[in-house]
């Protein structure tokens, strides 16, 4: 089934969710969480959204992020999960997909 359209409201904040096939650990080290923050940051400015939180576990990671469209969402994610995805990989010696991601697309309201 394919998967339904995502619904993104310009300048309105989305929790993003982003986690490891099969719920497995994708941050491992100290090293893994600062490559992760380095990720999020170059993928912000390639994409101009804005990031208002974040939280790292072992296995995902939650986003506030305020895309001002579609397309700068998409493209957020697309870097910030190809970037990290790579850097997984090799580090891990693996040649399949280490990553996947939901997007929730629950509006937030920030008082």
């Amino acid at each position: 089934m394919a998967r339904l359209p995502r619904i993104v409201v310009p300048n309105q904040p989305l929790h993003i969710m982003h986690r490891g096939n099969n719920r497995q650990d994708i941050f491992e080290s100290e090293e893994d969480i600062t490559r992760i923050k380095e990720d999020i940051e170059h993928s912000l400015l390639k994409s101009g959204c804005s990031l208002h939180a974040y939280v790292i576990m072992t296995n995902h990671l939650h986003l506030l992020v305020t895309p001002k469209d579609k397309e700068q969402l998409t493209v957020f994610m697309q870097s910030m999960a190809n970037r990290y995805v790579r850097y997984f990989n090799a580090k891990n010696k693996r040649n399949t997909k280490g990553s996947a991601s939901l997007i929730y697309n629950s509006l937030c309201c920030i008082l």
